[in-house]
């Protein structure tokens, strides 16, 4: 036992300090509180218990005490007692252990039981548990951050444990799945042209919030906003799952990567009613959810049983915390907030013109540096895309219509041509049309994502096949805008699989030459498949895993994307720094110097019938006097285009066909021919980009001024423009 006095009100959580450590945590409307000491994460029981009472521990809403000489490592928890009302909506619960909200490391995992949180009676011996940490003990090194601007950033959406857990992975058995072993693949990511790792949920979740035999592999049930998964740390401690993360955004920081976590603050792993008691329901259950004023229900905008409270001040203080915490103390770039829109309801569930949060963390100094992407969209119906962009200074968003769009144009679908122009615009329609200074970049560009197809399973099914999700195949999106190219699923056909992959390399160069952020899911390069599933959340099996060995059956699509990276960075002349406009003629951009031309078959005659299936647009920098054309082609026959007219004494060359077979597909600039005709066949459900001989010539000092900082060029990555070589994935 610890000698123990009343403590501080502040800071939250258990904080380390020279005599011992203090205790500290929210509860409103709770009548007394006890502090639980173990002697390890396996301990059943505790060995101390400190009942804290309002008279002396408590400070307005907080409870506090300082235990002398007590130490880092430390395992605690807490029991909160009160009125179990729930037809008021209140949930104390005595008999339930709970977990730190401002906890670091959380323990417990092994012998831990959902089950016993559900039911009546003492879970302790079942439960989870915090532990107290020293945070400022870590050796950053010379650690720097990269900060990419946008209009160089390529981001990588990937799951930490997907990644590696494969025997093909190469990784030791006891390392997959880990932050180490992402350390280990590095070079890949980057021979690759990733600027930016965006990771799919890695603070602790519950892996048993899921249908009975299922494992809630995505990471979307979130129990703690501060403490690292354990299960991502090959060290299967608190501290080392602190520590192995900083290893690995030291890693990354030092090849001039970047680190984006996809953070949960719209529900949690506590459910509804039915749901476990493990956090914050027992602690104060009226202030972290939304609750219905009318039968003290959970709102359920998430979709996953209750919804955070984002607009009460202790819960706005809480993600704001959490956010200071990862970019201050663990070093990460920015965050991606899934389901963002719920962040801007108030208390019963309307949209706010200016949510508290979110302009308290776009306004934070601790966090101006940081990327802030959002999911502008919820499951109860509230779609804002476009809101943030344009009411607020700093948030990016997930473009949903440009997967939309771009899918349904290479799929072939009618009345598609205005939208896809729009799309490789920037989205004017949704974002603003030209003019002002709202950077184009912050839409985030992506074909594909963790919810839905892959891009290979969005040539190979027309329909879902997410039986083994054990809900019928209800689950998962039935309207996806795929094309199974003549045969649903694996096929050893050929001509089909000659398609499919002139398919998947269209949807590559239409996302890495539209203007925007673009952004690509694990394993797309590789042709990675669910199977048809898609909405594997509940699938931590080799359904979801990068299986390694693709590198050897895709070797030419990997290369492929890796040169389109380069080839876009380096061509760069869609990446405007004000929105492109849809129009049919040429616009001066960018004081005269720059403009946008939309084309068909004919100059300046896009056609945006319902029946065309074709696009073709140029952009002109007079200033360097460098020209792109480029032509998507989803008709399924040939088309025949004009080229535009270049100044004397240019010509253009092919960069870019996906008509064409390794290695032509893409042309190295010393082997590149310059055309002589006055126009082009565009093959069938293809794309080609062109551009002219001064381009071409683009010189070494002109790819390093411009490239991301810390970003090699492909020159120095040794990949040379004659063989546009990339290493194959790594073994």
């Amino acid at each position: 036992m610890f000698k123990d006095r009343p403590g501080t009100s502040y800071p939250l959580g258990a904080t380390v300090t020279r005599d011992g450590v203090n205790f500290a945590i929210y509860s409103k409307r709770a009548d007394y509180m006890e502090l639980l000491l173990f002697e390890s994460d396996e301990s059943p029981l505790p060995y101390a218990t400190y009942s804290l009472s309002p008279e002396k521990n408590k400070t307005s809403t907080y409870w506090h005490i300082f235990l002398e000489g007590a130490k880092p490592n430390q395992v605690y928890a807490w029991r909160a007692y009160g009125p179990y009302e729930p037809w008021n909506g209140l949930y104390f619960d005595g008999d339930k252990v709970l977990i730190d909200p401002y906890s670091r490391g959380i323990v417990g995992w092994q012998h831990y039981s959902r089950e016993a949180a559900i039911k009546e009676g003492d879970n302790c011996p079942a439960s989870l548990r915090s532990v107290v940490l020293d945070c400022e003990s870590y050796d950053w090194e010379d650690d720097r951050k990269p900060s990419i601007p946008y209009s160089r950033t390529v981001i990588y959406e990937m799951h930490v444990g997907g990644f590696t857990r494969h025997e093909t992975s190469g990784v030791l058995p006891e390392q997959r799945g880990t932050f180490a072993a992402l350390i280990e693949k590095l070079p890949y990511l980057k021979a690759l042209g990733v600027t930016t790792l965006e990771l799919m949920p890695v603070q602790a979740f519950d892996k048993s919030d899921a249908p009975h035999g299922m494992t809630n592999y995505w990471g979307y049930s979130p129990i703690s906003f501060f403490a690292p998964y354990i299960g991502y740390s090959s060290v299967k401690t608190a501290a080392g799952a602190l520590d192995e993360f900083r290893d690995m955004v030291k890693a990354c920081h030092r090849m001039g990567m970047e680190v984006i976590l996809d953070v949960v603050y719209n529900h949690t792993t506590e459910n509804d009613h039915n749901g476990p008691t493990l956090c914050f329901k027992g602690l104060d259950n009226l202030t972290y959810y939304t609750i219905d004023d009318t039968n003290y229900s959970y709102k359920n905008f998430s979709g996953c049983g209750n919804t955070l409270r984002g607009e009460h001040p202790i819960v706005g203080k809480l993600i704001i915390d959490a956010l200071r915490f990862w970019v201050a103390d663990m070093h990460v770039d920015g965050f991606r907030f899934d389901l963002g829109s719920i962040l801007s309801r108030d208390i019963f569930g309307n949209p706010q013109d200016r949510p508290p949060v979110l302009w308290a963390i776009e306004s934070d100094s601790i966090l101006a540096s940081a990327k802030l992407i959002l999911e502008a969209w919820d499951p109860a119906g509230l779609y804002q895309v476009g809101w943030f962009v344009t009411r607020a200074n700093r948030f990016s968003e997930w473009n949903g219509p440009f997967r939309d769009d771009v899918r349904r144009f290479v799929k072939g679908d009618r009345n598609s041509v205005r939208a896809l122009a729009h799309r490789i615009s920037a989205s004017g329609d949704i974002y603003g049309e030209a003019g002002g200074d709202r950077d184009p970049n912050r839409s985030i560009n992506f074909v594909t994502c963790h919810d839905g197809f892959t891009m290979n399973d969005l040539v190979s099914y027309n329909h879902k096949h997410n039986l083994t999700n054990g809900e019928d195949n209800r689950d998962g999106a039935d309207e996806n805008f795929s094309w199974n190219c003549g045969v649903e699923g694996a096929t050893r056909d050929s001509t089909v699989e000659a398609l499919r992959l002139r398919q998947i390399k269209n949807l590559f160069t239409i996302l890495m030459f539209a203007q925007g952020t673009p952004m690509i899911l694990m394993g797309d390069e590789a042709r990675r498949s669910t199977g048809g599933n898609n909405n594997p959340y509940c699938q931590d099996n080799e359904l979801n895993w990068l299986d390694w060995s693709l590198s050897s059956r895709n070797e030419e699509l990997i290369e492929f994307v890796g040169d389109l990276i380069s080839l876009s960075q380096n061509f760069g002349l869609h990446r405007q720094e004000r929105v492109l406009p849809v129009v049919a003629t040429g616009r001066t951009l960018d004081n005269n110097l720059t403009t946008l031309t939309w084309h068909g078959v004919n100059l300046n005659e896009p056609d945006f019938g319902e029946d065309s299936h074709s696009l073709a647009f140029e952009i002109a920098d007079k200033q360097t006097n460098k020209y792109l054309y480029a032509v998507f082609n989803a008709f399924w026959n040939p088309l025949e285009f004009t080229l535009p007219p270049l100044p004397d004494g240019e010509h253009w060359h092919k960069l870019i066909d996906t008509a064409k077979m390794h290695p032509e597909y893409i042309v190295a600039p010393k082997s590149s021919k310059a055309l002589q005709t006055a126009s082009i066949i565009v093959e069938s459900r293809s794309s080609i980009i062109l551009t002219n001989t001064n381009c071409f010539a683009i010189t070494r000092e002109e790819a390093l001024a411009r490239k991301a900082p810390n970003q090699k060029s492909a020159r120095d990555r040794r990949i040379t423009w004659t063989t546009m070589k990339r290493p194959s994935l790594p073994q």
